[in-house]
């Protein structure tokens, strides 16, 4: 019998191969980088090269079947996941003529057309598919229709990268709702494409090819895809889904009622449900999950772990080389020193991403305040454990959005991604959401999600959740501390009101927006 479920996870910034015991025990991983090259003669494209791509996922899974002595006839399954919104045109042929990632940001100008056509039509598609412009497909084709017709005119289908993982390894093609509705042209009520979308916005309704929901037998392992990547051939091959929803799934949170909070570059805050009803205000993004019945409510806030990053590599050398000398991640020995800092970061408030609202999505400039000129209290240390705590306050106030929108709000959080592995800012999420956060074994929740509908395919699990409940485990559980989330509750409510000044010194072009959708 074989023994191991393998997952693909084509991500933003890299690719990689995980394999996975049946328990859910990860026991290899090769990861390789990839880059997404901006055409010089499109400002804020991020064109997505499929060549060279393929040969670094082909190479993950070559090399980590390699490193890890498996036998490829021992994989039981294969699943896929990848970054949510990038898509991938194909011709009659089957052959990619284009493809851009998910952080591509060309198309501004087809917005403004789009708005001006018709200035209710993005609320009213927004009722149906759970998207606005700013992330989903509908500007980047019809950017594609103006700016390169003649691809346009050799466009037969439509896909997402996942699904493209897996018709590298099969050839055969089909999109899945949970990534596909990322694009805006799906009904989230049928879970299926929805023409009439595109054809609202003057683009094409002839290349919405099949649709499989997740856990659905995509195919097999081709005789070319065996070769390519050294998994046996006739290796069944499970419809996965996109990063978040799987996401969900590896961190147990597959049912409605259930939330999770997701740590990297960007936070996702995700909720799900039993219906596909969206927010009558369009303040929230809403897709199907991975799970046929349930859908989720998500709210992302902009990059808070990018902001990690530079202030990591802006002010703290001496942390590096002190976490370089001991044989330590730098991250621990910042977290050492700011557990120090009070809860509140004595009144110091940061700002970088507001509480999401989609159909008018902005962020003032980043800024910080309310400090004075004490060293012993405001120092670097401070300005850490305050970015942690703005994040957390953010997570705060996309638990309230939703609640707004579905009347709902979940009674603990599962939390996945690189943040998770900061027990401070673990703390920091249970203090200021008041909600208990579990934090898995497996931090990198979205490839073990994968793995799991690949054994749901197969029958190893009788269904996902149960799939998720048997192999799913809680490293640790952080119940909030009364006493800070009384600090918490205050800074909270003084966090807003700075945001709302900041935020209207940006819209009056005072100040510099840290990041505006396209069109806006």
């Amino acid at each position: 019998m074989a023994k191991y479920l393998m997952a693909m996870d084509a991500g933003t910034g890299s690719v990689r191969a995980v394999i996975f015991s049946t328990e859910g025990d990860q026991v290899g991983c090769v990861q390789k980088e990839w880059t997404h090259n901006e055409d010089p003669r499109w400002p804020g494209s991020m064109d997505f090269d499929w060549t060279t791509n393929w040969e670094l996922a082909r190479t993950c899974v070559s090399e980590v079947l390699a490193k890890t002595g498996i036998d490829a006839s021992d994989i039981a399954a294969v699943s896929t996941t990848c970054m949510r919104e990038g898509i991938l045109l194909y011709d009659k042929d089957g052959k990619e003529i284009w493809a851009c990632a998910n952080v591509d940001a060309r198309s501004n100008d087809e917005v403004g057309e789009l708005i001006a056509m018709n200035p209710d039509l993005e609320a009213e598609l927004y009722r149906e598919s759970g998207q606005t412009y700013a992330l989903g497909a509908l500007p980047r084709l019809l950017w594609v229709k103006n700016k390169m017709p003649e691809v346009y005119e050799k466009t037969a289908r439509i896909g997402m990268f996942n699904d493209w993982l897996i018709y590298k390894l099969t050839g055969e093609l089909a999109v899945e709702p949970s990534n596909g509705s990322t694009t805006g042209i799906m009904s989230l009520e049928t879970r299926n494409w929805d023409p009439s979308i595109a054809e609202r916005c003057g683009l094409r309704t002839d290349i919405f090819g099949p649709v499989k929901e997740s856990g659905e037998l995509a195919g097999t392992v081709s005789a070319k895809g065996a070769a390519d990547t050294g998994l046996a051939e006739g290796t069944p091959v499970i419809v996965g889904g996109g990063d978040c929803q799987l996401g969900m799934i590896g961190v147990g949170a597959c049912l409605p009622g259930q939330a999770g909070v997701f740590g990297g570059s960007f936070w996702q805050y995700e909720f799900n449900t039993d219906n596909a009803a969206t927010d009558p205000d369009c303040r929230v993004r809403v897709n199907c999950h991975a799970t046929p019945g349930v859908w989720q409510y998500e709210a992302l806030a902009f990059k808070p772990g990018l902001v990690m990053r530079w202030f990591r590599d802006g002010f703290c050398q001496a942390e590096k080389e002190q976490a370089k000398a001991e044989g330590r991640d730098v991250y621990d020995v910042m977290n050492e020193k700011a557990a120090n800092i009070p809860a509140g970061s004595y009144g110091m408030v940061c700002c970088f991403s507001d509480i999401m609202n989609y159909i008018h999505w902005t962020h003032a400039a980043p800024t910080f305040t309310n400090f004075e000129l004490e060293p012993e209290k405001f120092n670097k240390y401070t300005f850490y454990r305050a970015i942690l705590e703005n994040t957390a306050l953010l997570v705060r106030g996309h638990i309230e959005l939703v609640r707004e929108a579905t009347g709902n709000e979940p009674e603990e959080l599962m939390f996945g991604g690189g943040a998770a592995k900061s027990p401070l800012w673990s703390q920091i999420v249970a203090d200021v959401t008041g909600k208990r956060v579990k934090v898995p074994v497996v931090k990198e929740a979205t490839a073990l999600g994968a793995a799991i509908i690949a054994g749901t395919g197969v029958g190893i699990y009788p269904s996902v959740a149960e799939g998720a409940a048997k192999v799913v485990k809680y490293d640790t559980t952080y119940e909030p501390n009364p006493e800070n989330a009384a600090v918490y509750e205050e800074l909270y409510q003084t966090w807003k009101k700075v945001y709302k000044q900041q935020f209207e010194l940006s819209e009056a072009g005072v100040t510099k927006s840290m990041w505006r959708a396209p069109g806006l």
